[in-house]
């Protein structure tokens, strides 16, 4: 499908030069949104068995640190033909859906697209258009923003508005918001921390990740029903022996949890952290309910995400940067250009197993990796304080 005459953005932080995720959303006139998910289309360049699919598995992600990227492919592909550039015709696979003013997705397409990037922008830029300015500077740096991106900001308030609706969609539903604020942390040019900010989502990072989560909701369903061999990002209960020491933790603080036989809805968890938001013993309880609670996973059985609430889940939209995005793309392609057999089935049925397995192991390294190194360069940077 040629997708070139959408209005299509991509919003990502400054210095992201992998950007593989692309949004469109227009008004139709029954009063429904037609929102455009479209990712980067990483399988057209690494075909499976390659050497570069083979290098690919072996990294399973790209893992970021404080000064660097390592990435999962190399950068003439992920910073370069993969990447949805502004101003450049680029490959894409698109999940088009249709969403009622409740949320409902009521109809969607996934495709096979071209699409071209009309503006690269950034959450700082998004969000500054979408806030209220408190104060003067503020409000000129907006004014500046509104002008320069006058033909935009239409379809960013319309972001906005569905992206809120998502939300309390998934809120009403039970699904878990962890807002643990990140770090930024700046270094100099020799790799020493000179600044360490707190880095918080805000309404733009929101509409993303609502977005996204959409799409990987959408399609997870949809192929889910088609019963073919696929990948998902599974998040399992809770032990319930965990759960009931957590109750019996928080309620030194005079808070408590509801089980039923011993299982705990996720509902439960998200009204604790309403209740605990701002108190001094937020960071506490907060970091306690997370570890509470198993690791996501990639699993072949679509067993449902716990803390999201949801029946069916997959990663379909960082395929730059996950392998098992990249996986579900390639069976996402053989379906919809009538490739996929009974041959295609048994191939995958032994080959998905093991990459789930791998990718969720790595995914592991990866993650204590990244907190390893933020940690040290905390604790170097607190080393010049001692005292």
């Amino acid at each position: 499908k040629d997708l070139r005459d959408l209005q299509t953005v991509t919003i990502d932080g400054e210095d992201a030069k992998d950007l593989d995720d692309a949004v469109t959303l227009e008004l139709l006139e029954n009063g429904n949104y037609r929102l455009g998910v479209h990712i980067a289309d990483v399988s057209h360049y690494v075909k499976e068995g390659s050497e570069l699919d083979k290098e690919a598995l072996k990294r399973s992600t790209s893992v970021y640190l404080v000064d660097r990227v390592i990435p999962m492919l190399p950068h003439k592909l992920s910073n370069g033909i993969c990447s949805l550039n502004q101003g450049t015709d680029r490959l894409a696979m698109s999940c088009l859906m249709e969403v009622d003013p409740h949320g409902t997705v009521v109809d969607h397409e996934i495709c096979e697209s071209v699409i071209r990037s009309d503006r690269r922008m950034t959450y700082t830029a998004v969000n500054a258009i979408l806030s209220e300015a408190d104060t003067k500077e503020k409000e000129e740096q907006k004014a500046g923003l509104l002008e320069e991106y006058k033909d935009f900001v239409a379809m960013f308030e319309r972001m906005k508005e569905l992206s809120a609706i998502l939300r309390e969609k998934r809120s009403k539903r039970g699904a878990i918001d962890f807002d643990f604020p990140e770090s930024k942390i700046i270094l100099d040019e020799k790799g020493k921390p000179v600044d360490i900010h707190p880095y918080e989502r805000n309404v733009a990072t929101k509409i993303i990740e609502d977005f996204m989560l959409l799409a990987n909701e959408t399609v997870a369903e949809d192929y889910f029903w088609q019963s073919v061999p696929f990948l998902y990002r599974t998040h399992d209960d809770p032990d319930p022996e965990k759960m009931k020491q957590l109750g019996v933790f928080i309620n030194n603080f005079g808070y408590s949890l509801r089980l039923t036989n011993g299982e705990v809805h996720p509902k439960e968890l998200q009204k604790l952290l309403d209740k605990i938001e701002g108190k001094p013993e937020e960071p506490l309880l907060a970091r306690l309910v997370l570890r509470s609670m198993k690791q996501a996973k990639y699993t072949t059985q679509c067993t449902g995400h716990f803390g999201l609430a949801a029946r069916y889940y997959t990663h379909f939209t960082s395929p730059i940067r996950r392998y098992p995005d990249l996986q579900i793309h390639r069976i996402i392609k053989e379906t919809l250009r009538g490739r996929y057999n009974e041959t295609r089935r048994e191939h995958y049925e032994s080959l998905l197993p093991v990459i789930a397995t791998e990718t969720s192991r790595l995914e592991r390294r990866a993650d204590e990796v990244e907190r390893e190194v933020d940690k040290l360069k905390k604790v170097e940077y607190m080393s010049r304080h001692i005292g």
